[in-house]
């Protein structure tokens, strides 16, 4: 390549990366506000759940309370020995043929 070319390339390369650089900020920018965005509603989501796992362990706390209440409470030792006294087998009584046959 002759010298002369070289020398007029220079001045075209230089306005090329500039303008390079120009359209590619404009088109980066936008991006980087759209991810932005994007993190920003996903940390809200995250923290909105996070609430709603508070809630959900405050309430299973709560339940956990109530049944050792029960667990421990002399009431329920009476409702085992019902629940034990269910469990024992009943006499069959013997019916006659006939009767079952209806």
């Amino acid at each position: 390549m002759p010298q002369d070319v070289i020398y007029a390339m220079i001045p075209i390369l230089g306005i090329s990366c500039g303008l390079l650089a120009i359209f590619a900020g404009a088109i980066f920018r936008p991006w980087l506000k759209v991810k932005a965005r994007q993190i920003e509603l996903d940390a809200q989501n995250i923290a909105e759940k996070a609430a709603q796992y508070a809630a959900d362990k405050g309430r299973l706390e709560e339940r956990v309370a109530v049944l050792e209440r029960i667990v421990t409470d002399q009431g329920y030792s009476l409702a085992k020995e019902i629940e034990s006294l269910r469990s024992v087998p009943t006499p069959v009584i013997p019916t006659h043929e006939k009767e079952l046959q209806k």
